[in-house]
C-alpha cells in the first residue's frame, strides 16, 4: 500500500512543472495586484458595489442555466452582453469620471520632481491653523454653521467663480463675522488658498453616498461631496449641534475636538514629519507649563 501511495505521490511531483520566477514577472504580479486593489477599493465606495452582487446574481443563474443546457436563455444573454455593458457605462459614468479624474489629481510623477524647498514650506502656517481651530469652536460654542475648504494639489477655481471674491488674510474675526447670522457672505462655503481666503458663499456639490446618515444636512452632504470631487479638507460646524467636522477623501469625521481638528488640519500642512513633530512637544510643552501656572495659582490662593 505505501508503495503505491508513494509511485503515485513520485509520478505526479515528476509531472508538476514549475516555471523558473523573473524578477519582472514579481514587478508584474505586484502592479497587477495593486490595480485590482484598488478597483475593489472604488467599487465598494460608489454604486458599482450594488451592481456588482446584481451582476454576481445573474451569473449565478447563468451557470444554472448552462449546467441545465437552457438553449433559448443563453441566447438571450448572449445576445444582450454588449447591450448590458453599455448601460452599466452609462450608470457608472459619474463614478467613472470621478475615478479618472482622481487617478489624474494623484501627480505620480511630478511628486518625485517637486522641490524639497516648497516641501519645507508648507502649504498653511501654523497661525492659519491657530486661527481656524479658534474660529471654528468659538462659532460651535454659539451654533453658528460654517464650511470651510481648504485648497490642496487641485485647483477649486471652478467652485471658486460660484461665491464672492475675498482675497484676505486668515483670521478668527473675520471668518465669525463671515459666518454670522443675516450677513451677506454667511449663506455657502468659504474657500480657502494658502494662508488667503480667496471666496466666499460658493456652491458645493452635494454627495450621493447612500452611507451617509440621513440626518446629516446640506451642509455636511456638500462638504463630504467636495471631498469627493477633489482632494480638498473641509472643515464643518454644525448649526444644531455646534459640533465641529472634518471632510476629507469621501470620509467624515465629526465631533473633533481642538486637538483632532488641529491634527486633521495638519495633514494638508505638507511639513516634513520632525517639524511636525517638534510643533506637538511644543505645544505639549505649553500646555503643561498652563497646567502648573493654574496648579501654582489654586495653591496660592
Amino acid at each position: 500500500m505505501f508503495d503505491r501511495v508513494y509511485s503515485f505521490i513520485q509520478e505526479n511531483i515528476e509531472n508538476i512543472h514549475i516555471p523558473t520566477i523573473k524578477v519582472t514577472d514579481v514587478v508584474e504580479i505586484a502592479i497587477i495586484s495593486f490595480v485590482v486593489y484598488h478597483i475593489m477599493v472604488w467599487i465598494r465606495k460608489t454604486k458599482a458595489w450594488s451592481l456588482l452582487k446584481g451582476l454576481i446574481v445573474i451569473l449565478g443563474f447563468l451557470l444554472l442555466a448552462a449546467i441545465f443546457n437552457m438553449s433559448t436563455i443563453l441566447w438571450i444573454a448572449e445576445k444582450s452582453f454588449s447591450v448590458l455593458l453599455m448601460v452599466m457605462v452609462v450608470v457608472l459614468q459619474p463614478e467613472l469620471r470621478r475615478a479618472l479624474e482622481q487617478l489624474g489629481q494623484k501627480n505620480i510623477f511630478f511628486s518625485f520632481l517637486s522641490s524639497d524647498a516648497n516641501k519645507q514650506k508648507g502649504r498653511y502656517s501654523d497661525h492659519t491653523i491657530d486661527e481656524i481651530v479658534k474660529a471654528s469652536f468659538a462659532m460651535g460654542r454659539v451654533k453658528t454653521g460654517a464650511l470651510m475648504v481648504f485648497e490642496r494639489n487641485e485647483t477649486l477655481a471652478e467652485y471658486e467663480k460660484t461665491g464672492i471674491q475675498i482675497d484676505a488674510a486668515v483670521s478668527s474675526q473675520l471668518l465669525i463675522n463671515i459666518f454670522e447670522h443675516n450677513t451677506p457672505l454667511h449663506d455657502g462655503a468659504v474657500i480657502f488658498r494658502g494662508d488667503r481666503i480667496v471666496s466666499a458663499t460658493c456652491y458645493l456639490p452635494l454627495s450621493d453616498n447612500r452611507n451617509l446618515s440621513k440626518a446629516l444636512g446640506t451642509r455636511h452632504r456638500a462638504a463630504v461631496g467636495i471631498s469627493e470631487a477633489t482632494d480638498s479638507l473641509t472643515v464643518i460646524v454644525s448649526e444644531e449641534t455646534g459640533k465641529v467636522s472634518v471632510a476629507y477623501g469621501g470620509d467624515l469625521s465629526s465631533g473633533l475636538t481642538q486637538e483632532g481638528l488641529r491634527e486633521k488640519l495638519e495633514m494638508i500642512q505638507d511639513k516634513p514629519q520632525e517639524e511636525t513633530k517638534r510643533g506637538w512637544l511644543e505645544r505639549s510643552r505649553g500646555d503643561k507649563a498652563e497646567k502648573g501656572e493654574r496648579n501654582g495659582k489654586k495653591a496660592d490662593k
